[in-house]
């Protein structure tokens, strides 16, 4: 009998023998293991990357808003835009009658055009937002401070510049106490946002924030805010939602039986429609290396099925001096999985390539984890297990007297 050790020896020197032929077995095993590396390595690296940036609400955060926070249904979100807008009024109810709420911060959004004494940039996301969003946003500053509830409500002309608009406006020079100039009037720069970085391509820290009053004067009151409530905790964020709901039901006339006209959303809700896209982009680059790993399959056990007709002579020997049929069984399928592991660690060290480089030159994230090389490794073990079988069968049931008449 030969030995495992002694099979897989035999098999790396077979594939070193016949390289070209090595090459072209493996690569529909090397292309199926990469490409379910590099789906795997994606998906794990956009759910940190989701979780961090996109779902980064707070764990005791909710939004309100006129239209879905989330868009899932076209039809929805157009059938949306007839629902009334939600007003300060509405705000101010909804702070009064909330007990399980800490807070509740409006925010309302455009975009314009932002002056610096040098320079013009157009496409500027101009938010105005209450004072109390300083205890609720997640944005960080850098540097100076948030403007004050007297400032807000003296409509004063203070701004915080996101990190975009700093390396824009003021590259070499502090920024605070600086001014800007948006819709025409002069603002004083009192804060700096921490950098936020682009999200799936789309730059983040190209924003103004101003007093929401002062956002108002501006642009006129008649934009729907959006409402960014915050409860004691994470246990209290439902009680809170049901609250605020009662009081925007209760003040829109909504019946019983009537549907609310407004929408809520927590991290929880970008999470999950995160996991339904992931999924399904999952499944479908699943299948797509499946049939990557069928093909490989195939090719491995016709060229195994050559393997045994070139060896049948070796195999009538090794019969005639004791092995049995499980000896010769063995091997085989020990020389498959020799095969389909080194094409495996190919494919795995592809993959991981192929992944460190989107991480390095693209937005797109990527996070590599041992245990998906394991599960590259496990692919390959399958695959030589199934489509390995039947020239193992094939070479095991040779009768030895014909296969040492063979030339």
């Amino acid at each position: 009998m030969v030995s495992p050790a002694e099979a897989f020896r035999l098999a790396l020197a077979s594939l070193a023998t016949h390289k070209l032929r090595s090459v072209l077995t493996l690569l529909g095993l090397i292309i199926a293991v990469a490409s379910l590396m590099l789906v795997m390595t994606l998906v794990q690296g956009a759910n940190t990357y989701v979780q961090e940036k996109i779902a980064n609400l707070g764990t005791n955060v909710f939004e309100v808003a006129k239209v879905p926070l989330v868009i899932t249904n076209f039809e929805e979100f157009f059938e949306a835009l007839k629902n009334k807008d939600l007003t300060r009024d509405d705000w101010q109810a909804a702070a009064a009658a909330c007990r399980s709420c800490r807070a509740v911060g409006a925010v309302s959004r455009t975009t314009g055009r932002v002056r610096s004494p040098s320079r013009s940039l157009a496409d500027i996301e101009i938010r105005g937002e209450s004072a109390n969003m300083a205890g609720i946003t997640t944005v960080e500053l850098a540097a100076g401070r948030y403007f004050t509830e007297s400032e807000d409500h003296q409509a004063a002309h203070v701004v915080l510049l996101g990190h975009g608009l700093v390396e824009e406006f003021f590259p070499a020079v502090d920024p605070l106490r600086q001014s800007v100039r948006i819709a025409g009037e002069e603002f004083q720069v009192i804060g700096v946002a921490e950098e936020i970085g682009a999200i799936l391509g789309q730059e983040q820290d190209n924003f103004v924030v101003i007093p929401l009053l002062t956002f108002e004067k501006l642009y006129g009151s008649r934009h729907s805010l959006t409402l960014k409530v915050q409860a004691f905790s994470q246990a209290g964020i439902s009680p809170a939602m049901e609250e605020v709901r009662t009081v925007l039901r209760g003040r829109r006339n909504r019946r019983y039986a009537d549907k609310d006209d407004f929408y809520m959303a927590t991290a929880e809700t970008y999470l999950s429609l995160w996991e339904d896209i992931s999924s399904v982009f999952f499944v479908v680059f699943v299948l797509i290396s499946s049939i990557a790993s069928l093909v490989g399959g195939i090719v491995i056990m016709n060229i195994m099925l050559v393997s045994v007709t070139e060896r049948t002579k070796e195999i009538g020997i090794r019969r005639s001096v004791g092995a049995t049929r499980q000896d010769i069984l063995r091997h085989f399928l020990l020389e498959a999985l020799a095969q389909c592991l080194t094409g495996g660690l190919a494919g795995v060290a592809l993959g991981f390539l192929l992944a460190l480089l989107l991480r390095q030159f693209t937005p797109f994230p990527a996070t590599v984890k041992v245990w998906v090389a394991l599960v590259g490794l496990l692919l390959s073990s399958v695959i030589a297990l199934i489509f390995g079988i039947y020239p193992a069968v094939r070479a095991a049931r040779l009768d030895p007297a014909v296969a040492l008449r063979t030339e």
